[in-house]
């Protein structure tokens, strides 16, 4: 059995403090083919792991490669607070053959009005999966919270679509294409806060550079939470931008008449192409090990950290993906 060296797996491989680095690390952890582990892959990553950080001997790994890439499928599939296995749906892994089914259908079936409700809802459906899956820590949320959030998500998604429809049933093919993606952007900003309410009403938890905890603060949780939606916002963006106008190009020379088939594969493709990119870039905008200014946070959390460690300046706490 070959001896490893020792590295810190609390932390990426690549130092997340430039967003090169941080794209470099989502990359990996976003790759689709990492949806398609099998359990057992998993449990050996999870166990590969968990012996290495308890110093036992690792069974099968004969490199520092074999052991980061068993770290990136853990972290793929795994929470990084809780250790749990994540729903395969709402792991960051799941999103481009997810997105890009979904989206694809969304603008393909824009101007029917049954099809803008089923897909609509399909989708916050789905986005109420990924924003529990990918919360920060392991803050519990009621069934009433999950409800309310889910209902309240579909229907400012709904809402939206419908009345842009309407309003612009005059408008250039265009500006029709891209009624879809406002009634995302609706949908997160409505979506991620409530499906993160407890975070926004306890607080996140903060730790300092070694992992130790210091305290929960709400105005951590305002921000993680603030970045996750604009993040989300932009992934969806560039499928949602730049597909609709390949598709009004194609509309344009007359390519859809003469092969109408083709419409919802070309739209669904495009979408995965661009996801393919837009989903790990994304993610990278800012550290899911994110930092705030001890200054910056509420009263009480502020006087607690510099009566016990007055020489911190600065804390850190999980924002989510």
């Amino acid at each position: 059995m070959t001896s490893l060296p020792r590295v810190n797996l609390d932390e990426p491989r690549y130092d997340q403090s430039s967003y090169l680095n941080r794209a470099k690390h989502f990359l990996i952890v976003t790759n689709p083919l990492n949806a398609f582990a099998t359990e057992e892959q998993l449990d050996r990553a999870a166990r590969i792991v968990k012996d290495y950080r308890a110093g036992k001997p690792v069974e099968g790994i004969s490199s520092v490669d074999e052991l980061w890439a068993a770290k990136y499928l853990y972290d793929s599939a795994f929470h990084p607070d809780t250790g749990e296995k994540m729903l395969l749906v709402g792991r960051m892994s799941a999103q481009v053959p997810m997105n890009m089914t979904i989206t694809g259908c969304m603008m393909t079936f824009y101007k029917s009005t049954p099809a803008v409700i089923f897909w609509q809802w399909f989708n916050q459906s789905f986005n109420a999966v990924v924003n529990y899956t990918n919360r920060s820590g392991s803050s519990p949320i009621s069934q009433q919270q999950l409800l309310t959030s889910y209902c309240m998500a579909t229907g400012g998604a709904l809402v939206t679509a419908l009345s842009l429809n309407r309003l612009v049933r005059n408008a250039p093919p265009l500006v029709g294409r891209l009624v879809p993606l406002a009634a995302v952007a609706a949908a997160n900003c409505i979506n991620i806060p409530l499906m993160r309410m407890q975070e926004l009403q306890q607080g996140v938890t903060l730790i300092d550079e070694d992992g130790k905890e210091l305290g929960q603060s709400c105005r951590a949780a305002k921000e993680g939470i603030a970045a996750v939606t604009f993040s989300r916002i932009m992934m969806a963006t560039p499928g949602m931008v730049l597909t609709p106008v390949l598709m009004n190009s194609l509309e344009k020379r007359g390519f859809l008449k003469r092969v109408p088939w083709s419409n919802a594969p070309i739209q669904t493709l495009f979408c995965g192409f661009l996801l393919t990119f837009a989903t790990p870039l994304c993610c990278a905008l800012f550290s899911q090990k994110a930092s705030i200014s001890v200054d910056s946070l509420e009263e009480e959390v502020r006087e607690k950290i510099r009566k016990e460690r007055p020489e911190l300046q600065v804390v850190y706490y999980n924002k989510g993906l």
